[in-house]
């Protein structure tokens, strides 16, 4: 099943999300390759693809878990966790009905 966690971070984080961005991303990367990963990016803190300096307020990470379980294990060991990016991750079952 699909899984949704959504991820918010902590004001002024683009320093702590610089840090960590290369195991972040090799996790992602993983469930790529495993075919489990749906889709995954983060939310820009002003309306731009690039933000620059104005960093992120949070992710999005969409992807396939056995169960909600396994899903919050995978969410709770985010690098960006440890490196106090997030402030609040939700996980939730999600069911994609479109397109």
């Amino acid at each position: 099943m699909l899984y949704a966690i959504i991820s918010e971070d902590v004001p002024n984080s683009l320093a702590a999300r610089k840090s960590a961005r290369a195991q972040h991303l090799a996790r992602l990367v993983e469930l790529k390759e495993q075919a489990r990963l749906f889709v995954a990016g983060p939310h820009p803190a002003v309306d731009s693809s690039d933000p620059g300096e104005a960093g992120f307020s949070g992710s999005l990470v969409i992807a396939e878990f056995q169960d909600l379980e396994q899903a919050q294990a995978w969410a709770d060991a985010d690098p960006y966790i440890k490196a106090g990016v997030y402030a609040k991750v939700v996980v939730k079952p999600y069911l994609k009905v479109l397109p």
